[in-house]
């Protein structure tokens, strides 16, 4: 039996996620703002976590309904019978999204919910189900746009971002989710050799390399909600996670660069945790050294934009990057993901395509470069494709852009102090509020001289493991179930033997 599925994503990454959806073989799929809405029974939700690189999570909506205040919503929230999916001995939590004028306060609309369920397992058994925000079995979301109200069930839990390869991360690291969508946006499949020359913790070569050989995001994942749901389907799970019959050869190479030794030490533990080393080379390495490659290639790599990590001289750190695709890219494909537009103006080079993309709370842009040797308008002449069709079609759709995009001001310009704390401020603020939305912890950002100014890593920075020796980890969930599988030599767990997912608790049921 199908039902409505909503998969949530990053704004700007909706027709990826649409196409990904439908490729999965979901039904009536329907493109939103941070959303793509669609159908599918439960293998297809389960497939959804599971397989979808652009996803932040899985909801499956159990009731649409409108409400003009607090009290409404509440009574809407108690009409629904909660036996069906939770007693008095199951935790959970309730998360919210709110766009309205009338309800200001997006926690204030959680505990309302809240109390509708509470209240109702009270009237009927005298008793209540315990709310557990870290480790709830039940998590649920609620959305309202103005007047109009969704309550859902999070199937996915953890956000989905949250691969599990990440061992260890560098400073501010690329969400996994926004490098996904990004690879599928230049249609990169695996065709030609794959480069990132500014790397960090390995966050676009290890994606790529799960994209060429469409090894699905889901089989370093420690769980997910809806294995605590009562119709949990175990078998099912296990056939999905076991199944690599999509997957593929690679006959190219990846390769990281990065000219800070801890940097490449990170990625090179993460590229081993992900089981990706006989495909990935990470190399110290600075970008003013990037020497023309031998074989085609595909350039993607995300430079500093002065946010929450900078460079000495900025602007000369751009204008150095322009000087090497020019001169040293030659005949291949470029696109770099930045901020300020003072720093793609130091690039030098004419885009033939620019997509508006949100990193974090950042209006970012990905802009394509083809390069190719002499003048822009002699290639042109010479019958060089310096735009496709395809790029020519998107650069048309001016919608695309804000009217009057509003980059920050150019970094030789002085900037009174007080100002510049303000615009701080009021970016941190709606950070939080994009943080908030996605399910994670707020972190502040770090002063221009990188003083920290908090710790911790919220939904988009993951969290610090410690790696295991001799190319070894070991994933586990705590609680009752205590199903773990290893990952031994850079491999994956597979069909044969012991690989398998052990759903079975310690007894042996």
């Amino acid at each position: 039996m199908e039902f409505e599925l909503i998969a949530k994503t990053f704004q700007g990454l909706e027709e990826v996620l649409a196409k990904e959806l439908i490729d999965l073989g979901a039904n009536n799929v329907q493109i939103g703002r941070r959303m793509v809405s669609f159908t599918g029974d439960k293998e297809m939700m389960y497939r959804a976590n599971f397989s979808l690189r652009t996803a932040i999570r899985i909801l499956k909506p159990i009731k649409h309904f409108r409400a003009t205040s607090a009290d409404e919503v509440y009574e809407a929230v108690q009409k629904i019978d909660w036996t069906q999916y939770l007693d008095n001995d199951t935790t959970f939590a309730v998360d919210s999204v709110v766009f309205s004028t009338e309800f200001r306060h997006s926690k204030f609309v959680a505990y309302k919910v809240k109390d509708a369920i509470v209240d109702q397992f009270r009237e009927r058994t005298g008793n209540r189900p315990n709310i557990c925000i870290s480790n709830p079995d039940l998590q649920l979301h609620i959305h309202i746009a103005e007047y109009d109200c969704t309550l859902s069930l999070d199937s996915s839990g953890e956000s989905l971002h949250r691969r599990g390869y990440r061992t260890r991360q560098v400073e501010a690291p690329l969400n996994e989710v926004l490098a996904a969508g990004i690879i599928l946006m230049t249609g990169w499949q695996g065709e030609t050799d794959f480069i990132d020359p500014m790397c960090g913790s390995g966050t676009f070569p290890i994606e790529a390399g799960l994209i060429a050989r469409n090894i699905a995001p889901g089989v370093f994942r420690k769980g997910y909600a809806f294995e605590k749901w009562p119709d949990f389907d175990a078998e099912l799970l296990e056939r999905i996670y076991n199944d690599d019959s999509q997957e593929r050869e690679f006959e190219h190479h990846i390769y990281g660069y990065d000219n800070n030794r801890q940097a490449v030490e990170i990625a090179t533990d993460n590229v081993r945790a992900a089981g990706l080393s006989k495909d990935i080379d990470i190399k110290l390495q600075d970008f003013k050294d990037f020497k023309q490659p031998t074989e085609k290639s595909i350039l993607v790599t995300n430079p500093p934009y002065g946010e929450r990590i900078s460079a000495p001289d900025l602007l000369g750190l751009y204008k150095m990057i322009g000087e090497r695709l020019k001169h040293a890219f030659e005949g291949n494909e470029a696109w770099v993901l930045s901020y300020r537009e003072e720093c793609f103006t130091q690039i030098g080079l004419k885009p033939s395509l620019k997509t508006p993309l949100y990193n974090g709370s950042l209006e970012c842009e990905l802009r394509k470069y083809q390069l190719f040797s002499g003048k822009y308008n002699e290639a042109r002449a010479e019958g060089v494709e310096v735009k496709s069709e395809e790029d020519k079609r998107q650069m048309a759709q001016k919608r695309r852009f804000k009217q009057n995009r509003d980059f920050k001001k150019g970094l030789d310009e002085k900037d009174d102090r007080r100002s510049f704390e303000q615009r701080r401020r009021d970016a941190e603020d709606e950070r939080r509020r994009d943080m908030e939305e996605h399910g994670g912890r707020f972190r502040r950002f770090r002063d221009s001289d990188g003083e920290g100014r908090g710790k911790g890593f919220g939904a988009r920075g993951g969290k610090f493991r410690e790696g295991r020796e001799d190319d070894r980890r070991s994933f586990h969930k705590g609680g009752n179930d205590k199903r773990r599988f290893s990952r031994e030599g850079d491999r994956r767990p597979r069909r044969e033997g012991n690989y398998k997912r052990d759903f079975r608790n310690e007894e042996g049921e």
